[in-house]
């Protein structure tokens, strides 16, 4: 069921109502705060649910890749968070150290030196 915001004329507040879309069209919604039913509706903020395999196609693209400096580990930092953020998911406290680490200009080879056992067999930042 949809949420529809209104602010409320009589008492200033704002209101969240429960509608489904057959009830909208004739629902009189009232104030929650005040009964008032002077609302008047809200332009709400909209959500576009991608997938998973549709957020990292876009940051795969080859114009978010083309600045990319992998010699450079603030770049490669940067891209990291972004990619986490991408996800949608906690990646964890390791993967949250590396970038920040990374962001802080720390090499690749320092940080899997300090932090041996991070990622798999090969280390984090490997090459197979």
């Amino acid at each position: 069921m949809p949420i529809y915001d209104y602010t409320c004329a009589a008492c200033g507040r704002r209101v969240s109502i429960f509608l489904s879309y057959n009830d909208y069209d004739s629902a009189q919604p009232v104030c929650t705060h005040c009964g008032s039913n002077d609302l008047h509706r809200r332009v709400g903020r909209v959500t576009v649910s991608r997938s998973e395999s549709s957020r990292l196609d876009s940051l795969m693209d080859s114009s978010s890749l083309a600045g990319l400096d992998e010699d450079d580990p603030r770049a490669l930092g940067q891209f990291m968070r972004q990619m986490g953020q991408e996800m949608g998911e906690d990646l964890g406290d390791e993967f949250g150290e590396v970038v920040s680490r990374l962001e802080s200009g720390e090499s690749p080879e320092a940080i899997e030196r300090a932090m041996p056992d991070l990622g798999n067999e090969g280390g984090l930042f490997a090459d197979e």
